[in-house]
């Protein structure tokens, strides 16, 4: 029975509520827009914010956030590393190790090993860099040769301006096809459309299969983490450059012969001669970033065993990116926090000021309802459920509000926008807790009001 009387006692103070609501329409809407705007705002802007964060994201993966770098180390490297380090010590397993057991270095089936083995790894991409000169009638023009496959395209965001990728076929049987860089269908084509056409690179004529489309960006080329231009690039499948052009895990007649007029004269660069690494760098992407450090450990145990344990490679991981991603993370969450918090704030004080002005005016119905028995706590009741009422109005409102003013946003101005439902949930459920922080001091103010007082107003 008690239940019940504070049921109806309390359900009498709602209905109070909602007939002065609908009795002071305007003035409801007007206290409820401040609400309505800063849920929509929050919304809206939360949509914009997470649209940009995955694209800022998504184009810091591109440029290698979630890439480990694998790179041979040369022997004459080797040597220098471990003398600064002690003399070339036996601890320096990579040298002493070296004149005991032998490395193939890095080649194609390490790359393809570590593509099997690891499930981690979303793609794996080798690649062979060397410079040629490249040659078409009476045209020559130096160039950098590429020898990789199609998921070199996909790591880089690289697209066609014509023609197609290697088919699978090119790849492998080595085919000799190409697909070369803006610049050099500008220098060798001129306004032909090149694709079909031949091109001579090296000693070999190169039958151009598509033409990559103009970076917006100038690449340095520098570094093991530095992505370089493509435009004066002649991309070849990775088993045409080892079978057409150069391996240099195979040793040939000339090379004997360097190495042996290097010997007496010692003069010349060793580089040249120890260099028998198939590939000059494998590209191992991650599908997560969390596995970054993981996978990098178990791709360099596993290279440490294909390599009779010497350690003539290199693996790194971009740390400056992914300290670069989570900065851009925390930056993007702070300033959209502040903006949910400033719009609803500011919501939450337009309903205090009105229903501040809303008690004075309605001096005389306090008066006369605490005339006929109303306790302080059902004034209290009644204010706080007018206030509460017109947050969660104009919480639905908002969201419906923000969820079009999102898709309007995108279609018009073309800017991607992602609306979560945790963003509607963190909005809605705010608004209500502002309606009831807000409205508590109207509320006390009309309960605290002397009954005699408020009826002779």
């Amino acid at each position: 029975m008690k239940i019940r009387a504070y049921y109806n006692r309390y359900s009498y103070n709602v209905l109070i509520a909602v007939e002065a609501i609908f009795a002071n329409k305007v003035k409801s809407l007007l206290t409820a827009l401040g609400i309505i705007f800063g849920v929509a705002a929050v919304i809206s802007m939360l949509a914009i914010g997470n649209g940009a964060e995955q694209e800022i994201l998504e184009q810091i993966k591109m440029v290698g956030v979630n890439n480990i770098i694998i790179t041979p180390i040369l022997q004459n490297d080797q040597a220098s590393s471990n003398d600064q380090k002690g003399g070339g010590s036996a601890d320096g397993n990579q040298l002493a190790g070296s004149k005991k057991k032998f490395s193939k270095g890095l080649t194609l089936l390490d790359a393809e090993s570590i593509k099997a083995i690891i499930p981690t790894v979303q793609d794996v991409c080798p690649i062979i860099t060397f410079n040629y000169t490249a040659i078409l009638h009476d045209i020559s023009s130096p160039v950098k040769l590429d020898g990789t496959d199609n998921t070199y395209f996909n790591l880089f965001d690289i697209k066609l301006e014509s023609g197609t990728l290697f088919h699978q076929q090119h790849t492998k049987e080595g085919y000799p096809v190409c697909i070369i860089g803006n610049n050099i269908k500008n220098v060798f084509f001129n306004q032909e459309e090149p694709v079909g056409k031949y091109i001579k690179c090296g000693q070999i004529w190169l039958q151009v299969i598509g033409v990559i489309e103009k970076r917006s960006f100038v690449g340095t080329g520098s570094g093991t983490m530095a992505i370089s231009s493509t435009d004066n690039s002649i991309i070849i499948p990775v088993k045409t450059m080892l079978l057409r052009f150069r391996n240099r895990s195979l040793i040939r007649g000339d090379q004997v012969k360097q190495a042996a007029l290097a010997a007496l004269s010692r003069e010349n660069s060793a580089s040249k001669t120890d260099d028998i690494n198939q590939l000059d760098k494998i590209i191992v992407r991650v599908k997560e970033t969390l596995q970054l450090p993981s996978t990098a450990k178990v791709a360099g145990n596993m290279l440490m065993r294909k390599h009779n344990g010497i350690r003539d490679f290199d693996v790194s991981i971009p740390e400056l990116l992914l300290k670069q991603q989570q900065k851009t993370k925390n930056i993007f969450n702070i300033v959209l926090g502040a903006i949910a918090g400033i719009s609803l704030i500011v919501g939450g004080i337009g309903i205090m000021n009105i229903m501040l002005a809303s008690v004075m005016e309605r001096i005389r119905e306090i008066g006369t309802r605490q005339a006929i028995g109303a306790s302080r706590k059902d004034i209290v009741f009644q204010f706080l459920s007018e206030s509460t009422l017109i947050s969660v109005a104009g919480g639905l409102i908002g969201i419906i509000l923000g969820v079009a003013l999102s898709k309007i946003i995108q279609t018009m101005f073309d800017i991607k926008t992602i609306i979560s439902i945790f963003s509607i949930f963190v909005s809605f459920g705010v608004s209500v807790f502002i309606g009831i922080t807000f409205g508590y001091l109207p509320a006390k103010k009309a309960a605290e009001k002397d009954p005699v007082e408020s009826l002779r107003q």
